[in-house]
């Protein structure tokens, strides 16, 4: 991207900008929030009001209709998120403003009053918006064109995104699930509350990065900003809305996680240990499955950006799009192994946890694959003057993904587990397949976006061998 071609030399920590893990622990907070409440939403919705922790009584279905309508929305609202940022704020101040409507809503999701649940759920989902494509767009922001690094640092946010997701489903989740489900909510609050005052205290190290362009004083990005887009510019945005498609079928699948695979886990797999647990029994609850993900995540993020690294170096296929197909196929085949998990349930009555964990582990590898990789594509590509919108795009695509994972745990109730896992691993792979027929043809429309690649990991490989060469 044009913005960050000629960045001038930044204060660095472990070889990637400081800027980098500012945003690293805001993200992570900030997804601390959002992943522990979303870990106890539909355990909340589908609780019995006259139980020992109370709930909302609702059925599988309308919880599963309510979540997949607010995880769209949360995700949606990157749109008018990035218009906002692009045409009037600036990507630095969006992210603060979203920060300070997720502690709100958080805060009131803490109030047991239904004005109160719906409140904070709308504060939440305008402050994602504000927030996620905007901090994103920023990462992307730190590093000049071409640089090899990027997609490593994209990796890197991503393992913070996770870091987040992992604590909160097991720290959000116990309390929610043993203490009190606004106890938990309140919880995520104060997570956010602290991503918030770490990005203000980390604004000497964004300072060049986040910036609105109506303001800018660099006469590349103000003129940027004013001409109409150049046919290489337009060629990229249909690659990039075509490479949209591969992720609302990716994130409808994969998102199964929060709602149906979640009830799944509560109500058909077998949770007891042969040993106790301090504080919770030799019961597992239902919400420490949603942490699996994260956990992977963060053990093997690394070493999978590695592998691509390693096969791009060695002039293997490892462009943008075949690992996103890659990721789609890998995630897909791990539905498998919930259909194995749907037949034991049929036969004896319960199912075992291992499928779960075997899933997980599936949809962390394609995941990997794909949802860093197609942060770093985006700003790769993305017009400079569009570039916080383009993201908004993508995140509105992921929201429509969550919106077809909440009808496809729906239709559940009437075609039954077995047949919903099943069909969604046939379509993920079948999906995949036909990318990757058309994929060369594709490629060409970016105009060589990540053609010096190589020559830059080349270069890098060269550094890292002989240290002296500085």
């Amino acid at each position: 991207m044009a913005q960050s071609a000629q960045l001038p030399k930044q204060k660095e920590l472990f070889g990637h900008p400081v800027g980098l893990y500012i945003l690293f622990f805001t993200e992570m907070w900030e997804r601390f929030s959002y992943y522990g409440m979303r870990a106890i939403l539909v355990l909340y919705l589908v609780a019995e009001t006259a139980s020992g922790n109370p709930g909302l009584g609702w059925t599988n279905a309308e919880a599963l209709s309510l979540y997949g309508t607010y995880t769209m929305l949360v995700y949606v609202s990157s749109i008018p998120g990035g218009w906002i940022a692009d045409k009037y704020l600036g990507q630095k101040r969006s992210v603060l403003y979203g920060g300070i409507l997720l502690v709100a809503g958080h805060g009131i999701l803490a109030v047991e009053q239904m004005w109160a649940f719906y409140t904070g759920l709308g504060l939440i989902i305008a402050g994602v918006g504000m927030l996620k494509p905007n901090i994103s767009t920023m990462v992307g922001g730190l590093y000049k064109q071409g640089d090899i690094r990027r997609d490593k640092g994209f990796t890197i946010f991503y393992i913070g995104i996770n870091l987040g997701a992992f604590i909160s489903s097991l720290v959000v989740g116990t309390v929610g699930e043993v203490y009190g489900w606004h106890y938990g909510f309140g919880l995520a609050g104060i997570g956010m509350a602290l991503g918030l005052l770490q990005y203000m205290l980390g604004q000497k190290y964004l300072k060049r990065v986040g910036n609105f362009l109506g303001q800018s004083t660099d006469p590349e990005e103000i003129a940027a900003s004013k001409r109409p887009l150049s046919k290489i510019e337009k060629d990229r945005v249909i690659v990039l809305l075509v490479s949209f498609l591969m992720v609302i079928v990716f994130w409808g699948a994969f998102e199964q996680a929060g709602g149906l695979m979640n009830i799944y886990a509560s109500e058909k797999t077998d949770r007891i240990l042969s040993f106790s647990l301090p504080f919770i029994g030799n019961e597992v609850p239902a919400s420490w499955f949603q942490s699996l993900n994260a956990m992977f995540i963060i053990l093997l993020g690394t070493s999978v950006a590695g592998f691509w690294a390693k096969r791009k170096l060695k002039g293997k296929t490892a462009t943008s799009l075949f690992k996103m197909a890659m990721g789609l196929i890998i995630m897909g085949s791990g539905f498998f192994f919930m259909t194995a998990a749907s037949a034991q349930f049929q036969s004896n009555g319960e199912s075992a946890m291992y499928w779960l964990v075997l899933a997980y582990l599936f949809h962390t590898i394609g995941e990997l694959c794909l949802s860093p990789v197609a942060l770093s594509y985006i700003t790769k590509l993305a017009p400079l003057k569009y570039a916080s919108i383009m993201m908004g795009v993508y995140f509105a695509m992921t929201g429509f993904g969550n919106k077809l994972a909440g009808l496809l745990g729906e239709s559940a109730s009437e075609l039954g587990e077995f047949t919903i896992f099943t069909g969604i691993a046939v379509f993920c792979i079948l999906f995949s397949l036909l990318v990757l027929i058309f994929r060369k043809k594709l490629e060409k429309l970016t105009h060589g976006a990540e053609d010096n690649e190589r020559e830059m990991l080349e270069q890098e490989e060269y550094e890292l061998a002989d240290p002296d060469i500085n």
